[in-house]
């Protein structure tokens, strides 16, 4: 326990320490643009603790986290359009998410553009809204209007809190640091229950 603890807060240090370095961006970037295709880390591991070591600029990490997003929610439409069959199916299969897929994509005829901001917004893998918009053949730009309602709300409102109370947060989550990594993994698993269980 006290190797997990240490380990976490060598991670949570880094992500602080990073705030301050010129790279810090592109690998946010990077993460929020692999997260919306393919890769299941979301972007808020780097986003929460960069916006806390220097609350002035959560405003442009969220931006950058929601351009990147929707950058890489273009890349996911562009698999589920063009490589569903290969690249698609696979991503879908590798995170069990195929049986789903076709009550997805039936659902966008009855709520379109809500189930991508909906779905955008919640702790829901956003690679599967993404991927299954361009299987279904969803229109290309009511997606990126979509995608940037979506993923802006999601960190904005993150800026807006961490930009606020930055202080106030960072106290609390340095105290019971392995609680809030653990809340934290707790709702990105919740988002693959959901898909599993009630979608």
């Amino acid at each position: 326990m006290v190797v997990h603890r240490t380990m976490l807060r060598r991670i949570y240090d880094w992500c602080i320490d990073a705030a301050h370095k010129p790279y810090a961006l592109w690998i946010m970037a990077s993460v929020a643009f692999a997260e919306s295709s393919f890769f299941p880390v979301p972007p808020d591991v780097m986003l929460i603790p960069m916006s806390l070591a220097r609350p002035q600029r959560a405003w442009l990490y969220a931006s950058v986290c929601t351009a990147a997003s929707v950058l890489g929610g273009m890349l996911g439409y562009a698999i589920g359009a063009l490589l569903y069959d290969s690249l698609g199916h696979w991503l879908i299969e590798f995170y069990h998410l195929s049986d789903k897929v076709e009550a997805f994509r039936a659902s966008y005829a009855e709520w379109g553009a809500l189930i991508i901001i909906g779905k955008g917004l919640t702790p829901i893998p956003y690679k599967l809204v993404t991927i299954t918009s361009g299987f279904a053949g969803f229109n290309i730009w009511l997606f990126v209007v979509c995608s940037i309602i979506a993923r802006g709300g999601r960190f904005f409102v993150a800026a807006v809190l961490l930009n606020r109370y930055g202080d106030w947060i960072r106290v609390r989550i340095e105290k019971h640091l392995t609680f809030w990594v653990l809340l934290g993994a707790a709702v990105l698993v919740l988002g693959f229950v959901i898909v599993y269980w009630l979608l």
